[in-house]
């Protein structure tokens, strides 16, 4: 059977595809890690700049969010028309470079600007890669393909995170961000000269180019979506605040340094990270098939069960349990990543995939980034004359609480989540 006349199924698992979907998953990894890294030296810029926690939260938080979250849906809306492999390559070289910049910061301002514009080119990232995966890869392989790209994530922090502390321990965190940045350049630049644009599945809806105003409108009318992008919002409180404060928890709490941070935090995060959006999207694949409602209702309870896990990470005094726990947040909270961007894209027609990933990105991403570290921050602030160091492991627990509320919402999208593919097939 010859790729004209095979079946999409058929087509799903090709060298081709794998290479494309490999580069994406590094591509996804260097997208975190660049964020990420800030997290893991916090304390040392902390210590250099002079800053209160509160404007840590918010540098961190708003000034990577405003702009990642207004180029999101623009880029996205360019990425349903045109040429997505330009797109990610040009955003994965310009963020990266951003990164290398942040290694030249003398003031908290400065640390600002680079966020801005890191966050402008990371807008490229994400969307336009799940709308290339959904080319690639038939309806039933989606949400495997997109757990393994989103894997990246937990690639970054397994195999480069004890690299970059080790580097912020010998070299200084400066020197993290230089290698970090150049990293992602020569990436850049393997994607943009290896990898084609894929031919898309569906293009009959691109012949009527729906304006935005369209386009919002279809999305507010599928009640599975609008559910989904609650719960996408406090999530994504639960998930940055994590992110952000993590490293310094450790450090004020356990006593940790650099390097045992990176050969601690990395692996673990990377570890429990992979398993939790591969088995997490292997086991939704397998369930889904029986019934479509599972695909939401599997990691609604994994993102509720978040909040017992984090428990078990924040209040013990001994760092192994700490870490157990850590290790099981983890696992819960990336256990939703890859089918929820495989649900957004089964609730619309192939014209808005990466509309509809963006749209839930900027939700997610907008509230996550901007409440969770600054909410964290503001309470480690409020608290300390109470708590001291130690306020750190109250203020963490109110943003793991939203991860409750995150999954009640996923598992209320399920109840529309049939109805709401149907009118998407339609379409």
């Amino acid at each position: 059977m010859t790729a004209a006349t095979a079946t999409p199924d058929e087509r799903d698992w090709t060298v081709t595809s794998g290479w494309t979907l490999g580069l994406l998953t590094v591509i996804y990894a260097l997208n975190y890690l660049d964020r990420q890294i800030l997290s893991l030296v916090l304390p040392l810029i902390k210590a250099e700049l002079h800053v209160s926690d509160t404007m840590l939260g918010l540098v961190t938080g708003f000034a990577f969010v405003l702009f990642y979250s207004l180029m999101g849906i623009p880029i996205a809306r360019l990425a349903d028309r045109s040429n997505r492999r330009n797109i990610i390559a040009i955003g994965c070289a310009f963020w990266s470079a951003m990164t290398m910049v942040t290694g030249l910061v003398t003031s908290v301002w400065q640390l600002a600007v680079t966020r801005f514009m890191m966050g402008a080119g990371e807008a490229c990232g994400i969307a336009p890669s799940n709308s290339m995966i959904a080319d690639i890869f038939s309806a039933a392989k989606r949400p495997l393909a997109l757990s393994i790209m989103t894997a990246g994530n937990g690639l970054g922090s397994l195999l480069l995170f004890p690299i970059v502390g080790w580097i912020a321990l010998h070299y200084g965190w400066r020197w993290t961000f230089y290698v970090a940045g150049a990293a992602g350049i020569i990436v850049a630049l393997i994607f943009f000269l290896t990898v084609r644009e894929p031919v898309r599945r569906d293009a009959k809806p691109l012949i009527r180019r729906e304006t935005f105003k369209e386009a919002m409108a279809f999305l507010a009318g599928s009640r599975a979506y609008l559910w989904i992008l609650a719960g996408g919002a406090f999530m994504g409180v639960s998930l940055y605040a994590n992110i952000v404060w993590n490293s310094s928890f450790l450090v004020r709490v356990h006593g940790f340094n650099m390097a045992e941070i990176g050969s601690t935090l990395g692996p673990i995060r990377g570890i429990a990270s992979a398993a939790g959006v591969v088995l997490g999207g292997m086991l939704v694949s397998k369930l889904g098939a029986r019934d479509a409602r599972l695909r939401l209702i599997v990691p609604g309870i994994a993102c509720i069960l978040v909040l017992p896990a984090e428990v078990l990470f924040l209040l013990p005094s001994d760092p192994t349990i700490s870490l157990i726990g850590l290790a099981l947040a983890t696992f819960l909270s990336a256990v939703h990543l890859g089918p929820v961007y495989a649900a957004c894209m089964s609730l619309v027609p192939p014209g808005l995939r990466a509309t509809a990933c963006a749209v839930f990105l900027f939700v997610a991403n907008l509230v996550g980034q901007i409440i969770g570290p600054l909410l964290v921050g503001a309470l480690n602030d409020h608290w300390a004359s109470l708590y001291g160091d130690l306020a750190i492991r109250y203020s963490m627990m109110v943003g793991a609480s939203c991860a409750t509320v995150a999954g009640v919402f996923l598992i209320f999208s399920a109840r529309h989540f049939a109805n709401d593919t149907r009118r998407a097939e339609a379409a």
